[in-house]
C-alpha cells in the first residue's frame, strides 16, 4: 500500500465510534437528568449543598441500573434510541419504588401521566406518550431491568397488583412488577453501594467510564465537540483526570441549572426545544408507525412491475435484499459460523436487534423502490423498467441508503458512515446518485433524516468522491478522456463491485431458502446492459488498457455546466446507473458517463457557490463572490485534476486568495484561514495537509503533503494562472470597480448567482441575524402596479402609516444597529415590514 492511501479504515472507524459513543452517552445523561428532575423533586443544586434529601441517591441508583443493563447488552445500548428506552424503563421502575412524597406531581390531573384505564393510570403508556417510545420495546427493557435486579440483589419480582403500597395508589398495576426492600430506607444505601461496585467491576471495555458523564456537567461541552474536531480528545482526557478522585460524590456534581422563568408569564409557558433526543425519538416514531406497519414483502403493485419486465425479477430482488442486509447487519451467529465480518467483527449486532433493523430497512427499500418505479414510468423517455430493475448497482445503493437511514434513526455508533458502503461493495459516489431521488420519492421522510442525507451528500461532494478508488473516476475517464492519464498514473479507478456470491462467501451468510455455498449460476452482481469495462462487472482488463481505449476516443464537446438540476431531472435513473460507456438512452451522442458527471459537477458547483458566498460574506468582500465562483467553475471544468485526492474547500480558499491578489485587495491568507475556521465544515487537515504527489524513495512510494500556502504556490497558481489573469482584463482593479454594477445607491444588490436558488430564509446581514424569506405569490400579485418602475415585496405592515419603504428599512436598521441599552424584547416580524426593492 502506498503512503498516499488513506489510513486503515479500522482505526479511523474505531476512533469515530469512540467519539460518537461519548456523544451518545452524554446526550443520554442529559435526557435522564432532565426527565428525572421533571418527575422527582428535591434535586440538590450548588445553592443547596447541605440538603438532606435522598433524591440524588435515587437518581444515581437509576443511572447505575442503566449501566448494569448496558454491561449485559453492550451491543444493544450502542444506539441512542435503545438507550432512551432503557432510561425510560429505569424511570418507570423508580416511579413504582421511590416514595410518592418525592414526586413533583400528584396522580390526579397530572400532565405526566395522562393515559388512563379502568383500573387507574397506565404508567407505561403514559411514559411512552411523553417520550415517544415504543410500548413493546419499553416492556422488553423493563423485563431486562427486572432480571438484572433479581440477579444482583437476589430478590424475587412480585406482581405489583399483589402489593399494597402508597406508590401504586391509583395506578394500573397489571403490567408492573415490584421488589420489596429495593429502596427501603434501612437497606437503600447498601443496595446503592452494591450497585456502584458492580458497575465499577463491569467497566472492563477499555472505554471511558460512562457514569462520570452523568456526574460532571463540565465534561459534556467537550463531548459535544468531539465529532467536529478529534483534537478535542485531549479536553475529554483532562476532564476525566479531574474526576479520578474517589472522594468526588454525586451530590456536588448533579447540578442542573434551571432555565429562567419568563417575567411576563411567571414561567407558565413551556418552550419545547428540538434536542437530539427529541429529534431521535420522533424520527424513531416515524419509522415505527409509518415503515414498520408496512408488509414484509413487496406490494402487489411492485410485484406486478417486477414481473412485467423482460423476465420476472421478483425473486432476484427479494433474494438480493436478504443478502445485502445480512452483510450490512452482521450478527453474532454469522461470526460463530466463521464469517469474516471485517470492520464489524468485534461489533456484531445482537440478533434480535439486527433482525428488527433488517426488517425496517427492507420495508423502507420496497416502499421507495415502488415510488421510483411509478415515477420512472411517467418519464416520457422510459417505456421499459427492465434496464433499471436489473441494475445491480442501483438496487444496492437503494438498499444501502435505506439501511443508513435506519441506522441514523436509531443513532447507532456500531456502524458509522461509510461502513454501510464497505459492507455492500459500493463507493460514496455510487450512493450520491440515489440520495436526491430517495428524498424526492419518500414524502414522509422526517426533516432530521433529510438533513442526515444532505450531510452525507455534502461529505461525498466535498472530498469522499475524490478519494482513490472512487467510482467517480470510472465515469470521469469516459466523460473527460483528457484526464485519463492522470487517473491511470495515480491508480484512482475503482475496483470491481463484488458480486452477491462474493458477499455470501465473504460473510458466510446463510439466508433461509438459499444454498449455503455460493451458486455459480447466480451472477447477481451482473448488469445485463453493463459494459465489460464497467465497474459493475469484474474487469479482466488492466487499468492501463482502459485508459488507452479512452485516449483513442475523441474528447467530447465541453458542455457549459448550468447550475440547475432541471436538465438532470429529465434523465431517467437508468442513465445515471448504466455503464459509463453505454450511450445515453434518452438520445444524442453523449454517453451515460457524460450525464453522470454533468449532474455531479452541477451539485459541486451549487455547494461551492454556497460556501463561497458564506466565506466572502464573513470576510466582508461580497463584491468578489461571483469572481471567486467563476474561477472555481473554470477550474472544475478545465483543470479537473486539481480536485483529485483533495477537498473542494482547498480549491475555494485558493481561488479566494488568487482573486484577492489579482484585484489588489489587502487580504492575507491568514485572514482567510481565520475566517474559514469559523465555518461549520472546517477541519484543520483541510489547510494543513494537502496531497501534492508522490515520490519513490528506495523502492517505497512516499506521498507528499504540504500546507495550503505551499500548495497554492507550487500547484494551484501554475494551473489556475490563466483564469486569474483573465480577471485583470475584466476591470477588477479597485479604481475600475466604482459604480461598475450601475445600481442605484441604496438599492439591494442583485444576487451574485442568478441561477442558484436562494436559500430560504436567506441571511441578509453579515453582522446581525437578520433573515428574509420570499413573499408568497398571492400577496405579491396584490402589490404589483403596472405603472410602477419598482415592485415592493412586503410582509406585515409598515412601521408607520404611509411611510416609504426606504424609511421603513432605515428604521429597522437603526433598531438592529442600536448600541445603547439592550431591550429585553423580541422583534415581532408580524408587526414589522421587511421590504425588498426589485428594480426593473
Amino acid at each position: 500500500m502506498s503512503s498516499q492511501d488513506p489510513p486503515p479504515a479500522t482505526s479511523t472507524q474505531k476512533q469515530k465510534q469512540s467519539e460518537s459513543l461519548v456523544n451518545l452517552l452524554a446526550e443520554a445523561s442529559r435526557f435522564y437528568r432532565k426527565a428525572y428532575n421533571e418527575l422527582f423533586s428535591g434535586l440538590i443544586t450548588e445553592w443547596e449543598p447541605e440538603s438532606s434529601t435522598n433524591t440524588p441517591d435515587y437518581m444515581l441508583f437509576g443511572w447505575h441500573l442503566f449501566l448494569t443493563l448496558r454491561s449485559r447488552s453492550p451491543e444493544l445500548f450502542k444506539d441512542l434510541v435503545s438507550c432512551i428506552h432503557g432510561l425510560v424503563a429505569v424511570l418507570a421502575i423508580l416511579l413504582v419504588h421511590v416514595p410518592a412524597k418525592f414526586r413533583t406531581f400528584t396522580i390526579e390531573g397530572s400532565s405526566h401521566l395522562i393515559k388512563q384505564t379502568e383500573k387507574g393510570v397506565d404508567l407505561i403508556a403514559s411514559l411512552c406518550h411523553n417520550y415517544h417510545t415504543s410500548e413493546e420495546c419499553l416492556k422488553e427493557m423493563m423485563d431486562k431491568s427486572h432480571k438484572a435486579i433479581e440477579e444482583v440483589f437476589s430478590m424475587k419480582a412480585l406482581s405489583a397488583s399483589e402489593c399494597k403500597t402508597e406508590n401504586l395508589d391509583k395506578i394500573d398495576t397489571d403490567r408492573l412488577m415490584y421488589f420489596k426492600g429495593l429502596i427501603d430506607m434501612e437497606c437503600f444505601q447498601s443496595n446503592l453501594e452494591k450497585m456502584e461496585k458492580l458497575c465499577n467491576s463491569n467497566n472492563c471495555e477499555a472505554e471511558l467510564d460512562f457514569k462520570l458523564i452523568l456526574t460532571n456537567n463540565d465534561y459534556i461541552p467537550c463531548a459535544e465537540n468531539l465529532s467536529r474536531d478529534s483534537t478535542n480528545l485531549g479536553c475529554s482526557k483532562c476532564a476525566f483526570e479531574t474526576l479520578a478522585s474517589p472522594t468526588k460524590t454525586i451530590k456536588n456534581m448533579l447540578t442542573v441549572p434551571s432555565s429562567p422563568l419568563s417575567p411576563t408569564n411567571g414561567g407558565s409557558v413551556k418552550i419545547v426545544q428540538m434536542t437530539p433526543i427529541t429529534s431521535a425519538m420522533t424520527t424513531a416514531k416515524w419509522l415505527r408507525e409509518v415503515i414498520s406497519s408496512l408488509p414484509e414483502k413487496p406490494s402487489s403493485k411492485l410485484q406486478q412491475l417486477m414481473s412485467s419486465c423482460d423476465r420476472d425479477l421478483t425473486n432476484a430482488v427479494t433474494e438480493r435484499v436478504s443478502i445485502v442486509l445480512e452483510a450490512i447487519f452482521p450478527t453474532k451467529s454469522s461470526a460463530d459460523r466463521g464469517g469474516s465480518l471485517g470492520l464489524n467483527c468485534a461489533n456484531a449486532f445482537d440478533t434480535l436487534w439486527a433482525d428488527a433493523r433488517k426488517m425496517e430497512a427492507s420495508k423502507l427499500y420496497y416502499r421507495v423502490l415502488e415510488a421510483i418505479c411509478r415515477a420512472e414510468l411517467q418519464n416520457s423517455n422510459v417505456n421499459n423498467l427492465t434496464p433499471l430493475l436489473s441494475n445491480e448497482r442501483f438496487h444496492r445503493c437503494l438498499i444501502a441508503c435505506s439501511a443508513e437511514l435506519v441506522l441514523a434513526t436509531h443513532k447507532t455508533v456500531i456502524m458509522m458512515f461509510p461502513a454501510v458502503l464497505e459492507s455492500t461493495g459500493l463507493t460514496s459516489f455510487d450512493l450520491s446518485k440515489i440520495i436526491e431521488n430517495f428524498v424526492r420519492h419518500e414524502e414522509t421522510l422526517p426533516r432530521e433524516l433529510k438533513r442526515h442525507l444532505n450531510s452525507l451528500e455534502e461529505q461525498i461532494l466535498e472530498s469522499m468522491a475524490w478519494e482513490k478508488g472512487s467510482s467517480l473516476y470510472n465515469s470521469l475517464i469516459v466523460a473527460r478522456p483528457s484526464v485519463a492519464s492522470e487517473i491511470n498514473r495515480f491508480g484512482l479507478l475503482a475496483e470491481s463491485m463484488p458480486s452477491l456470491d462474493d458477499l455470501v462467501a465473504r460473510q458466510n451468510i446463510h439466508i433461509e431458502g438459499l444454498p449455503a455455498t455460493p451458486s455459480k449460476k447466480r451472477a447477481a452482481g451482473r448488469d445485463d446492459n453493463a459494459d465489460p469495462r464497467s465497474p459493475k462487472r469484474p474487469c479482466n482488463e488492466s487499468r492501463s488498457t482502459v485508459v488507452e481505449h479512452n485516449l483513442q476516443t475523441p474528447p467530447p464537446k465541453q458542455c457549459h455546466m448550468v447550475l440547475t438540476s432541471l436538465k438532470a431531472k429529465c434523465h431517467p435513473l437508468q442513465s445515471t446507473f448504466a455503464s459509463p460507456t453505454v450511450s445515453n438512452p434518452v438520445g444524442g451522442n453523449e454517453k451515460c458517463a457524460d450525464v453522470t458527471i454533468q449532474i455531479f459537477f452541477s451539485k459541486i458547483l451549487k455547494l461551492a457557490a454556497i460556501r463561497i458566498r458564506n466565506l466572502c460574506e464573513r470576510i466582508q468582500y461580497m463584491e468578489q463572490t461571483e469572481r471567486v465562483y467563476n474561477v472555481f467553475k473554470q477550474i472544475l471544468d478545465q483543470q479537473t485534476t486539481l480536485f483529485f485526492n483533495r477537498h473542494i474547500d482547498q480549491l475555494i480558499l485558493c481561488c479566494l486568495y488568487g482573486v484577492a491578489k489579482v484585484c489588489q485587495l489587502e487580504l492575507s491568507f491568514r485572514e482567510i484561514l481565520n475566517n474559514y475556521k469559523k465555518e461549520a465544515q472546517c477541519k484543520p487537515e483541510v489547510f494543513l495537509s494537502i496531497y501534492i504527489g508522490s515520490r519513490n524513495h528506495n523502492g517505497v512510494l512516499i506521498s507528499r503533503h504540504v500546507d495550503i500556502i505551499t500548495f497554492y504556490n507550487e500547484v494551484f497558481v501554475p494551473a489556475a494562472k490563466p483564469f486569474l489573469v483573465s480577471l485583470i482584463s475584466s476591470g477588477t482593479r479597485p479604481e475600475d470597480k466604482k459604480n461598475a454594477s450601475g445600481q442605484v445607491p441604496g438599492s439591494p444588490k442583485l444576487s451574485p448567482f442568478p441561477n442558484l436558488p436562494d436559500m430560504s430564509p436567506k441571511k441578509v446581514s453579515a453582522s446581525h441575524n437578520v433573515y428574509v424569506s420570499p413573499l408568497r405569490q398571492t400577496k405579491m400579485d396584490l402589490l404589483l402596479s403596472p405603472s410602477s418602475r419598482s415592485f415592493y415585496a412586503c410582509i406585515g405592515e409598515g412601521t408607520h402609516a404611509y411611510q416609504s419603504p426606504s424609511k421603513d428599512l432605515a428604521a429597522i436598521n437603526s433598531r438592529l444597529n442600536y448600541n445603547g441599552r439592550r431591550v429585553n424584547s423580541r422583534l415581532n416580524f408580524d408587526m414589522v415590514c421587511l421590504m425588498l426593492t426589485l428594480l426593473l
